[in-house]
């Protein structure tokens, strides 16, 4: 499979402009013939804008992803769309954890512009900001997991990186490619990295995150967007800047590994 991160160029509070440059990014993954191509969290307000979230957002069926949707049939491509700020009272088609408040929600499309999967983010940033004040936690990331193009593929969302266990139980789903919407600042670069590879190695999976890249009131995303394979080695990134970063991956090569080293088998539990 042809794996594509598009790390875009945010404008927090442009709605219009960043649903603009994704769509974009779209066309351009589908002009490179990529079979799936992801978004950052937060694309369409910025992560940042905080005060934009009640006012931006949205259902399910909302102007975002129902052009993120037609994007990905006109073009024939998967696209994972992560995240926006949805609006559950506004979400009537698909099952939510409440019947209340905001989450932060990434969804899957197929080539036909078919929801596939709905991952709400499960654990919420409390340090310095205001995502736990403003959102309600998913309860499901089983949701998050579907079949793509040979891969048993699960979302999660930045902040979760920090969570390994949460990465255990997709692993016992057999889940082969975790795809990391994010809004990840300066200054922990090596945290982002390291935590990254950390959960393609103690996984033996394939890890690819999707950075933003912009600054908001003196806070600024780090980019790197990068595509991990199951021994953790990099096999495509970006710098800070936007991009489109393409990766070839492989699903035999996650069950040759986890057969050559078994580590997974080894396991006990206390």
């Amino acid at each position: 499979m042809k794996l594509a991160l598009a790390q875009l160029g945010i404008d927090h509070g442009d709605v219009e402009t960043n649903v603009e440059r994704a769509v974009d990014a779209i066309e351009e993954a589908a002009a490179r013939d990529v079979d799936l191509v992801c978004l950052p969290e937060i694309f369409n307000v910025g992560y940042f804008a905080f005060d934009r979230y009640p006012r931006a957002a949205e259902g399910l069926s909302g102007p975002t992803l129902s052009r993120i949707s037609a994007a990905a049939a006109e073009h024939g491509i998967n696209v994972l769309a992560g995240t926006i700020v949805e609006d559950l009272a506004e979400t009537t088609d698909a099952p939510t954890p409440a019947d209340e408040g905001l989450a932060n929600t990434a969804v899957l499309f197929d080539r036909s512009g078919d929801r596939r999967a709905i991952y709400r983010k499960h654990h919420l940033f409390g340090y310095e900001s205001a995502e736990a004040e403003l959102l309600v936690p998913g309860e499901d990331p089983a949701s998050g997991i579907c079949e793509v193009e040979g891969f048993t593929a699960a979302i999660t969302t930045c902040y979760d990186l920090r969570f390994p266990e949460l990465y255990r139980e997709l692993a016992a789903n057999d889940v082969s490619l975790v795809l990391v919407p994010s809004a990840w600042p300066y200054p922990r670069v090596e945290h982002w990295t390291t935590l990254s590879r950390a959960r393609a190695i103690e996984n033996q999976c394939y890890v690819a995150t999707i950075n933003g890249s912009s600054e908001h009131e003196g806070t600024r995303l780090l980019g790197r967007s990068t595509v991990f394979d199951p021994w953790g080695t990099t096999l495509a990134s970006a710098a800070d800047d936007p991009a489109l970063v393409v990766s070839e991956i492989d699903p035999g090569r996650v069950e040759r590994v986890r057969e050559e080293f078994p580590a997974l088998r080894d396991r006990r539990l206390p």
